[in-house]
């Protein structure tokens, strides 16, 4: 999802949460700064070179264990008379990587609008 088309569905989440009524409107304000993401923390572990560690703080844990095993992976063999095997395991995570790093912010703003957009679909089922 683009940076454009994630704002424009902030702002319907937005525009739908001002219709909620008062109690369900701070419902859904605290159980949204709950779960919130930080894109900037986010950027951070994507930045600290244990690949993975920025799946698991979007609860993507099969992603995160798949990036951490192929990055141990690629040390191991770095390691051993197949380090070009180690070099190629890593440069294509880092290029994988790079494209989560440089689209931080559009990839939070998607999460946070799902986890909200969750918060509504309850809260409008529970009336």
């Amino acid at each position: 999802m683009s940076m454009e088309e994630a704002l424009q569905k902030e702002d319907s989440l937005r525009t739908r949460a001002s219709k909620l009524d008062e109690d369900k409107r701070k419902i859904y304000y605290f159980r949204l700064n709950k779960s919130l993401k930080d894109p900037d923390t986010y950027a951070v572990l994507n930045w600290i070179f244990l690949a993975g560690l920025h799946h698991f703080y979007l609860k993507k844990y099969s992603r995160g264990f798949l990036n951490l095993g192929g990055f141990i992976i690629g040390l191991i063999t770095l390691f051993s008379e197949y380090f070009i095997v180690g070099i190629g395991i890593i440069s294509i995570i880092l290029i994988f990587e790079l494209y989560e790093l440089f689209f931080s912010q559009a990839i939070i703003l998607d999460y946070n609008n799902k986890v909200a957009e969750e918060i509504l679909q309850d809260l409008n089922e529970g009336s």
